[in-house]
Order: structure tokens, then sequence, then C-alpha cells
């Protein structure tokens, strides 16, 4: 039975299972915050597997209706899985779970399992074979959520998300229309807003605060400051290592698809724009006119909708727009979001 104890601990112990059958430990430890990330990850020799072991660890935070940030989790592992091995992931989860008193097992408890979607709550299964009895599994005939460990339901149900896209120049042959994807759970009304609230991995901390700003701009102009809804916002970028701000305005379309606040196009929502006052709802111009526009033109589809800064007008491509029509896209260009 998993109870909440009455201490918090200050470590925390789970073990997984890799490829060749191995015990691989997952030692997860508190310490006071002191202005460093809330959650640090290592691997031996593993740089990117520490990296997805900290996405993880955020990602799957998504659903906990609240947390105290004031402590820095410290999460490790005794030796590197193969880069390919996803079975500890559970483990990584849970034992973050542990450390901060929201799950308690008698025993260090065996665990795998991965998922596509920790920010849903969700397990989406196990690779090992030959586990013990005992072992925590999960998958759709396993442990299917992470509610399930402590009696709750599951919290997939109440997580909306969306995606937006914006197109991602570089001059070269890698340009591509890239998402963002924010997921908002409901948290209660009653608790202390807190900047962890608006969580996305895989950002530098400039990259964060720049994310932070635009969302809460964004909302205050929708009405949502300080007394409106509140929520637990986990955002995902289809690519790492972004440059520059043109996201911004995929990123608060995408969010207010999630939160209702956005007319849903047949297809896609395709823009590109910034802003240096969301407060006041406005669009602003970026960089790139010319290739950007070349690439939306290309890569659009039926039933998308593209948005572009009303400040864009002057400078479009001749043809643009019915380049667009006969994609069966639709174009339009903006100065406030809100009357979109």
């Amino acid at each position: 039975m998993n109870v909440g104890p009455d201490k918090l601990p200050d470590t925390a112990i789970c073990r997984s299972l890799l490829a060749d059958g191995s015990v691989v430990t997952v030692t997860a430890t508190r310490r006071p915050r002191g202005g460093r990330a809330e959650v640090k990850c290592s691997a031996p020799g593993a740089p990117a597997v520490a990296a997805r072991m900290q996405q993880v660890a955020r990602l799957a935070r998504h659903t906990e209706a609240r947390y105290d940030s004031r402590d820095q989790v410290v999460i490790g592992m005794d030796r590197a899985p193969g880069a390919h091995e996803r079975d500890w992931e559970l483990a990584v989860v849970l034992a973050d779970r542990m450390v901060r008193g929201l799950l308690a097992f008698s025993a260090p408890p065996l665990a795998l399992g991965w998922s596509e979607q920790w920010q849903c709550g969700r397990i989406d299964g196990h690779d090992a074979h030959g586990a013990p009895a005992d072992a925590l599994l999960g998958g759709a005939q396993q442990l299917r959520h992470l509610g399930a460990l402590s009696g709750q339901p599951d919290a997939a149900n109440a997580v909306s998300s969306a995606r937006a896209w914006f197109p991602l120049h570089s001059g070269g042959i890698n340009d591509s229309l890239c998402w963002v994807e924010v997921c908002v759970y409901p948290l209660d009304p009653d608790v202390p807003p807190d900047e962890d609230a608006v969580a996305a991995p895989g950002l530098d901390s400039a990259g964060q605060l720049a994310l932070r700003q635009a969302l809460a701009g964004a909302r205050h102009f929708d009405g949502e400051g300080g007394k409106g809804p509140r929520w637990r916002t986990t955002v995902r970028f289809g690519q790492d290592h972004l440059h520059g701000n043109s996201w911004e305005l995929a990123l608060v379309l995408a969010d207010r698809l999630a939160r209702g606040r956005e007319f849903v196009p047949r297809g896609r929502i395709i823009a590109s724009g910034a802003s240096s006052a969301w407060h006041a709802g406005q669009v602003e111009a970026v960089e790139g006119l010319a290739p950007k526009c070349a690439l939306i033109e290309r890569e659009a589809g039926p039933g998308d909708r593209v948005l572009l800064p009303r400040a864009w007008e002057g400078g479009l491509p001749p043809g643009l727009r019915d380049a667009l029509r006969a994609r069966g896209a639709s174009l339009a260009l903006v100065e406030r979001i809100g009357i979109i």
C-alpha cells in the first residue's frame, strides 16, 4: 500500500532492469533549492540520458495538483543504460515522487516502464522480459497511469493539449515547420502562484523565462490574471536548441487552443510572430519574412490556418494568399490576439 509518510525522506531509491537483465539503481535526494533548477539529473558518462531523465521527471510532474518547489531533487543512476533503453523512466518518476513524499513503499520497488505522454500521467508500456512477479510494470495490461499507485483516477482526462506550428528557418535543407505543444492541467485556485507551474523541459533558463513571460502576458490579456483560472502548464517543442523568438505567436495560440479560447481550424495553425507587449495582445513582426513565407507556402496543406503579423502586410510575396488558397489553406494578418 502506498501512503504519504509523516516526514519527507531525504533519499529515495527505485530500481529497474536494463536490457541485459542487470539491475540499475536510481537514487533521488532532496535538498534546499537555493535558486537552483528544481530537478537535476546525472548518469555516468551519458549526458544525453541525464537530459532525458530531467525531461521525464519534469513532464511527469504535470498532473500533480500541487508540489513544494522550495526543494531541489537530484536524481542519479549508478550506471548508464543503453542509448535506446527506456524502461528506467518509470523508476526515475517514482524516485522523484517518493523523495517528495507523494508515494511510499515498504522497500525500494523494482519498476519498468516508459511513456510518450508522461505529461498526462500515462504509462505506455515496458520492454523487458522475465521481470520478477513483484515488479511494477507499465503498460495497458499492467500499470496504465501514475494515479493508480495512490488510488486516484486517470488524470489524463483532465489534461487538455494543443499544438501550433511555426516556420523554423536557418537557411539550409533542414528548414521545416516545427510544432509547439501546450498541455494544461487545472490547479486548485487556492494554491499560491508558482513560477514552476509553467515548465518547458528542454529549454535553457533564458528560454524558459521568455516562454513564461509570453504566456503570463497573453493570459493577462485574456483576463486570466491574478483571479482567473489557474493551470499547470507544460510546453514541448518538436526540436531543441531554438533561436530567436518567432515561436511566440504559435506558443500563445497553442495555449489559447488548449484553454478553449481559440477557434479550432480544420487543419493546423501555422504562425510566426512575437511581441514586446503580450499583456496588451499585440502581435509584432519578426525577422525572416521572405524565407518563412516561402516555407509556409511550400508546407501548408488543406485546412491549415496561417497567421502572420499585420506589420508584414507590405512585404508579403506576391500571390501568397492565392497560393495558400489553392492548397486549401487560409491566411490572416493579425495585430492582436483575441480577435483572430
